[in-house]
């Protein structure tokens, strides 16, 4: 299959239009839980920043055996499973609240239990992907993914917060529970038959969990991307974390304008995912790394500079080019880790990575909120984006500065058996 073909390939058409509508879901919630915290509950800083870090805990908790889980299970009916409970939760949300007897417990119950739902989710959705394409195609259906979520992410925030100030914070969380049955919908429809799990040399979970980590641990390019990623996502969830409180609180902008200028930094994510293969196919997939993670994020020290007035441009700019080259290089990482990993063993080194990656997240969300307590938003800010634009440095730690691509396969077959004695 060519890779212009792939918007009339049926199956994956219906994984696309899915995963953009349940994105487009997703990016309205992302805004409305917090302007529900802020604004209908009153939560102080820190309880925000506990909120944002109750999606992402259960990388911690359960992200490792979720891998060993889903390399044994079929992918689709775990997503499908996964939408719907999504669906459920997020329903109770504006449920409680119109019978008044919504609380942070609550808001904060919704987001670990839909973040366990995220973690098989994902893992399923990242080993289903290649059931769907060829090697050669994943790179263009990975940017096609990221560049409608990235687009449908400019329209959501603004539509978040264009509902909380006319309908109220709640209402925006009826259209995430929505766009779940969209993708479920979506998902039941396709037909391409999964290659069944195999069940021979079937070992404990312990010692499947065990083969994943090393595998990462002992490949030198998914070692330093994986220490690389989880210093930039404790960074990003640092400010991220509290971004909503400082342009409400600290710049004095209301629910429109903060889904509006969510809406503007995610115009990047959209440029990063069009150019992506483009720059990947020009400088070489491992460059084009590089290039995007030395070259985007320090613009986010744009943002603490941001004020009322013509002093928002500081945070379109800073957060647009921020988002574009965190994008691009997610789609090229993900491109060279479903071509370079074995297909056994994608769950398990897909989880192994998000532990550290995923699980940084509630650990900068937390720090986040507690300086952002200590210290005050905007020197938060200062420190958080500071360490977002030196993270790219750690890439420069792995063979990969010395390549022009990335390899489409391990150089040796590694021992995943546990070592003897």
């Amino acid at each position: 299959m060519r890779l212009g073909l792939l918007a009339h390939h049926r199956d994956f058409r219906l994984l696309w239009t899915g995963e953009t509508t349940s994105k487009f879901g997703s990016s309205i919630s992302g805004i409305a839980l917090s302007l529900v915290a802020v604004s209908t509950l009153h939560a102080s800083t820190f309880v925000v920043a506990v909120l944002s870090a109750a999606a992402w805990l259960p990388w911690l908790l359960i992200g490792l055996p979720a891998g060993a889980w889903i390399d044994r299970w079929p992918r689709r009916p775990v997503m499908i499973a996964c939408d719907l409970v999504s669906l459920c939760l997020f329903l109770s949300i504006p449920i409680a609240a119109w019978l008044g007897v919504l609380s942070i417990v609550q808001l904060l119950l919704v987001a670990v239990l839909v973040g366990v739902a995220t973690v098989f989710f994902q893992t399923a959705y990242g080993a289903f992907l290649p059931s769907l394409l060829p090697p050669e195609d994943l790179q263009e259906g990975n940017a096609k993914l990221q560049g409608s979520a990235s687009a449908v992410q400019v329209v959501g925030p603004g539509a978040g917060g264009l509902l909380a100030e006319v309908f109220g914070a709640v209402t925006g969380l009826v259209a995430d529970a929505a766009s779940f049955l969209v993708s479920a919908v979506c998902l039941l429809r396709i037909r391409t038959r999964e290659e069944p799990a195999p069940v021979v040399h079937r070992r404990s979970l312990r010692e499947e969990i065990g083969a994943g980590l090393r595998f990462v641990t002992r490949d030198p390019y998914l070692r330093v991307l994986m220490a690389f990623g989880a210093t930039a996502n404790l960074a990003l969830t640092g400010y991220q974390a509290i971004v909503v409180v400082f342009l409400v609180r600290v710049v004095g902008v209301g629910s429109g304008a903060v889904g509006l200028l969510m809406a503007a930094t995610s115009l990047g994510g959209v440029a990063g995912a069009l150019v992506s293969s483009r720059v990947a196919r020009r400088f070489g997939t491992a460059r084009a790394v590089l290039l995007c993670e030395l070259c985007g994020p320090p613009f986010g020290l744009l943002i603490p500079l941001t004020g009322k007035g013509f002093g928002l441009i500081f945070f379109a700019v800073g957060g647009f080019l921020v988002v574009a080259g965190v994008v691009a290089s997610n789609v090229i990482q993900s491109g060279f880790r479903q071509a370079y990993v074995p297909a056994d063993l994608r769950g398990r080194v897909s989880t192994s990575s998000a532990f550290l990656n995923y699980g940084a997240i509630p650990i900068g969300a937390l720090l986040g909120g507690t300086l952002g307590t200590a210290l005050g938003v905007r020197p938060t800010l200062w420190l958080m984006t500071g360490l977002l634009a030196l993270s790219g440095l750690l890439l420069l730690a792995g063979p990969a500065r010395h390549r022009r691509d990335y390899p489409t396969e391990p150089a040796a077959v590694r021992v995943l058996e546990p070592a003897a004695g």
